[in-house]
């Protein structure tokens, strides 16, 4: 009997629809996996319906997407692996910690609890929504000048436009709001459990031009899995920045992905 291929879940962050996984699900349904790029919850299907129903995705937090996915991981039949980018590197974290995957790979995540105060760039990249408290019950998207600084700034201003207008939606503010004060809350949303030595491996991906989470952020998300036995792993792609996954660059990032599971993870069989 053949075995069923090894589902793999994409988790999008903030501003990008989950649409924009699709290069990624055809390259890896290619070599032979199973993936799947779910929406956040309240999040349209398509783009355009996610621009028009601006607010679909208001107020939803950290917990609240955590748990839309487990409950999808939980309908898959097999533990899958989990790549995510921005919160859904962390969201890619936290489930992984609750062993809900077989390895995890989070792009460019954002910050947890434990992690030190934000470089200026990225609180600049987070400013639309800090600018009004009111944005923690709200959904807010960005300017193309705003993504251009925030996604965009390792590219050309027209590619970057071009992303902006093919794939940016409106994102609940709730997230950001609960990562910045992870660390003055006992029991954050942000928290990850980072010493579980059981869990599958992680790989950590940095873009070293991103403005929206620079490499010191990565680097301290990796510090925070010290004290844990399973296997840690960071790359860098030192010239990319945070539009790394929707970008002209996005095979790069996918095949060096694809090669660490080959390298890492048990009993992939394609």
């Amino acid at each position: 009997m053949t075995e069923a291929p090894i589902p793999v879940v994409f988790i999008h962050g903030l501003w990008l629809a989950a649409s924009s996984w699709n290069p990624w699900l055809e390259l890896f349904a290619a070599r032979g996996f199973d993936p799947v790029a779910p929406t956040w919850p309240g999040e349209p299907e398509s783009v355009d319906a996610a621009r028009e129903d601006s607010q679909s995705g208001a107020g939803h937090g950290i917990d609240d997407v955590t748990t839309h996915y487990a409950e999808i991981i939980g309908d898959l039949g097999q533990s899958p692996i989990i790549i995510g980018h921005s919160f859904g590197g962390m969201i890619t974290e936290k489930l992984l910690g609750q062993n809900l995957g077989r390895a995890g790979v989070a792009i460019d995540a954002a910050q947890i609890k434990g992690v030190l105060p934000l470089p200026l760039s990225s609180l600049r990249s987070t400013l639309p929504v800090f600018k009004d408290f009111a944005n923690e019950k709200r959904s807010v998207s960005l300017t193309a000048e705003q993504f251009r600084y925030s996604f965009g700034n390792e590219l050309t201003e027209e590619e970057s436009d071009t992303l902006w207008a093919e794939w940016n939606i409106p994102s609940p503010g709730k997230p950001l709001f609960e990562a910045a004060s992870a660390n003055f809350s006992r029991h954050s949303p942000a928290a990850v459990e980072t010493g579980n030595d059981e869990r599958g491996p992680l790989l950590l991906i940095a873009g070293g031009k991103d403005h929206t989470v620079p490499t010191a952020i990565t680097k301290s998300t990796l510090k925070q899995y010290r004290h844990s036995t399973a296997v840690t792993e960071l790359v860098e792609f030192p010239d990319r920045g945070h539009s790394l996954t929707i970008d002209h660059g996005w095979r790069e990032v996918a095949e060096s992905i694809l090669s660490w599971i080959d390298a890492r993870v048990v009993n992939v069989s394609r």
